[in-house]
């Protein structure tokens, strides 16, 4: 069995993160997203995969190669510009099968829903949701796909598209006829609705799924990953140190004397850890990350290089690479009167739907020592080699 991995966009919803890496690359429970996506297919029995990159494209062959690592077969196809998903996927037409699976660099699915797409002929995805307005939704019968009325304030179901179809070739013919979409892009749904008129398509829908389509998407899937993550201690615990519950510590890490660490959690390489500090669960740490002493992280990823420094607090927050917090940073995560937090997509401020959020981090963002952060801030990572800078005392509502 094939499947044909979307993986070419940048991810502009997801800045400043993906200001430096393509979205599929960003790290989730110790592994790139991408990793993720092919491992759980790999596990329905996929051994053969193409990916479709494009943003970043060199990091992802550099870290995938040949697929060799993880036991499976990979080839890349090269979208030079993003033109829609339906022009994304017929990047992949010189290498597609008869059959095959179509994936999204950003959605995880769970591995029965997988199986049972690739059995029984044409497919589409689905996920139940509270609230369609932002998804693309099917319109249905008897179980039959029968077109897909994209995001709307009125949406005729709640029966969204989770963005996993299994196909045959007749698709490129289609995608090729289809009329541009207002964006003047190549849309996969377009020729779905083309291919419904013409043959039967199941509606298979999820029992679970992911999607990373905003940066606070993060903490939610490493709530829920790392609870299958089994600990492994690889690095050095000190007399003096105390580890609850599942608690992975990577090799060449040294966690120092008075470190309380409470599972689940997940801590990278070469990491330098306390003496004195407090990590929470939730949170994931990348390799060579410094946690000073009195530090507090509670349900944070923070991601390779960073360094917080002593008498800081991170909480549901989102830290790009190679940052550094000076003495005393406070990423304040709650509002006084208890409501969602609201934070920034692509320059717009939206609910992010959560009680608690802290700030969304680029890379090479440096704080001076007291700087305190408010809620839902989003900070820009370092221009040009040069870190971006906060100075003492300033308090953030956006950046």
């Amino acid at each position: 069995m094939q499947a044909i991995v979307l993986a070419a966009g940048e991810g502009s919803r997801m800045r400043p993160l993906t200001t430096k890496m393509p979205k599929v690359m960003l790290p989730v429970a110790g592994k790139p997203l991408l990793e993720h996506i092919i491992l759980r297919a790999r596990a329905t029995g996929i051994d053969n995969f193409v990916l479709v990159v494009g943003y970043g494209g060199d990091t992802v062959r550099s870290y995938f190669g040949d697929g060799d690592r993880l036991g499976v077969k990979i080839d890349y196809a090269q979208q030079a510009k993003q033109l829609g998903t339906g022009h994304a996927l017929m990047a992949a037409q010189s290498l597609a099968e008869d059959n095959f699976l179509v994936l999204n660099g950003d959605v995880l699915p769970d591995e029965a829903s997988l199986r049972e797409m690739a059995t029984g002929g044409l497919a589409v995805s689905a996920i139940k949701v509270d609230d369609p307005r932002r998804y693309g939704v099917f319109l249905q019968e008897n179980g039959y796909f029968r077109s897909v009325v994209e995001k709307s304030d009125n949406p005729p179901s709640n029966l969204a598209n989770a963005g996993i179809y299994f196909l045959e070739r007749s698709i490129f013919e289609i995608l090729q006829a289809a009329p541009l979409s207002e964006r003047g892009e190549y849309e996969l749904t377009d020729g779905l609705n083309l291919l419904a008129a013409k043959e039967e398509i199941r509606i298979v829908e999820m029992e679970r799924w992911l999607e990373i389509g905003r940066p606070w998407d993060i903490l939610a899937a490493n709530e829920i990953l790392l609870q299958d993550v089994e600990p492994c201690i690889l690095g050095e615990v000190e007399p003096g140190a105390t580890l609850n519950g599942k608690v992975s510590i990577g090799r060449g890490t040294v966690v120092r004397s008075g470190a309380y660490i409470v599972g689940p959690v997940l801590i990278g390489e070469d990491c330098d850890i306390g003496p004195n500090c407090y990590i929470r669960p939730a949170t994931c740490l990348g390799d060579k990350v410094r946690v000073g002493n009195a530090v507090e992280v509670k349900n944070s990823a923070i991601m390779s290089g960073s360094k917080i420094g002593h008498l800081s607090y991170v909480g549901d927050s989102v830290i790009g690479e190679k940052c550094n917090f000076g003495a005393g940073t406070i990423c304040s995560n709650l509002r006084h009167d208890k409501g969602n937090i609201k934070s920034y997509i692509k320059g717009e401020r939206s609910d992010s739907g959560r009680r608690k959020l802290g700030v969304i981090m680029g890379d090479d963002v440096m704080t001076g020592i007291n700087t305190t952060i408010y809620p839902g801030t989003v900070i820009e990572s370092g221009f040009r080699g040069q870190p971006a800078v906060i100075h003492r005392g300033l308090v953030f509502s956006k950046r």
